[in-house]
């Protein structure tokens, strides 16, 4: 857990330096050059800084052993943390937004050329930034890393469409094509969808773990396939898990025959639970309930 914790925090803080310095960058170039699309641009990424600190502070909960007032973990820390940011990102979304239909209504100004470099440097930097942040969630199953994944592949995109936005402003301007003017709004806009797009699949994720969702069908199929590998398990009542997190919790009810001592039941429980353990690295707890099995069952339930 301390490794884990410690690279999380890594990435946290790579991505709080990286984006205070293209918030800085992008909204004072974007006020400079006259573009709303890399002014917005920087407007996000200062939501970016928000949500990476935010993730640095709640790490250390997510990652602390059980107790008792918390006997399941403390895991969901992230998910809510994942829900914040994007309330964070909904909230910028409808910021940007209005600002660039509002836009729409006053003077156009042609952007500077250097709108375009430095919305392509954000490119560049958030191409890379999001590569190895979600490399690093898949490889500790952290929603919190993937939640800064997520904003950084939001800012991708946002970064090309405010490219592509000033430079047709500034075509616009040069040979006088008045709807090309308005493509630096135009990508405001886009990059306000975009945004609220990433906002809402992250809210949507936060809010089924929350609700304890259960795992995909496929997943739940592969640890029934294990549990049937023993023999002396001779009925599956239920099986059932959900996600707490960056792990997952399993219950499990078993039927055995009724004349099974008590010690042959827990080595039996016991093993089963090691091997869903030791197999799949994100489980971090199975309950096992046992049930006594009575041949007639399956004659009752053929009938």
């Amino acid at each position: 857990m301390g490794a884990r914790e410690s690279i999380a925090k890594k990435v946290a803080w790579i991505s709080v330096w990286s984006n205070i310095i293209l918030t800085l960058g992008k909204i004072i170039v974007g006020l400079y050059a006259h573009s709303d699309a890399v002014f917005a641009d920087g407007i996000h990424s200062a939501a970016d800084v928000f949500a990476s600190v935010i993730v640095l502070l709640v790490i250390k909960i997510s990652n602390k052993p059980a107790d008792e007032d918390h006997p399941y973990g403390h895991g969901k820390a992230e998910v809510i943390v994942s829900g914040v940011v994007g309330i964070v990102l909904f909230l910028v979304a409808v910021y940007v937004a209005f600002e660039s239909i509002i836009g729409f209504f006053h003077p156009i100004e042609t952007p500077n050329l250097i709108a375009v470099w430095v919305a392509l440097f954000s490119y560049i930097s958030k191409v890379l930034l999001y590569r190895y942040s979600m490399r690093v969630s898949k490889q500790h199953n952290s929603k919190a890393i993937e939640a800064i994944a997520f904003d950084h592949k939001a800012d991708i995109v946002a970064s090309i469409a405010a490219a592509a936005g000033v430079l047709l402003s500034i075509i616009g301007g040069k040979f006088n094509i008045g709807i090309l003017l308005y493509g630096d709004k135009i990508a405001s806009v886009f990059v306000a969808y975009l945004i609220f797009k990433i906002a809402k699949e992250m809210l949507r994720e936060a809010f089924h773990i929350l609700l304890e969702r259960s795992v995909e069908p496929a997943l739940l199929q592969d640890y029934t396939d294990l549990v049937w590998n023993y023999k002396d398990v001779r009925r599956i009542d239920k099986i059932r898990a959900r996600e707490h997190g960056h792990y997952i919790l399993v219950d499990l009810r078993i039927s055995i025959d009724h004349d099974k001592t008590i010690k042959q039941g827990h080595d039996l429980t016991r093993e089963i639970r090691n091997t869903l353990i030791n197999k799949y690295d994100n489980i971090a707890e199975v309950l096992i309930h046992l049930n006594p099995y009575y041949p007639e069952d399956d004659l009752k339930s053929g009938e």
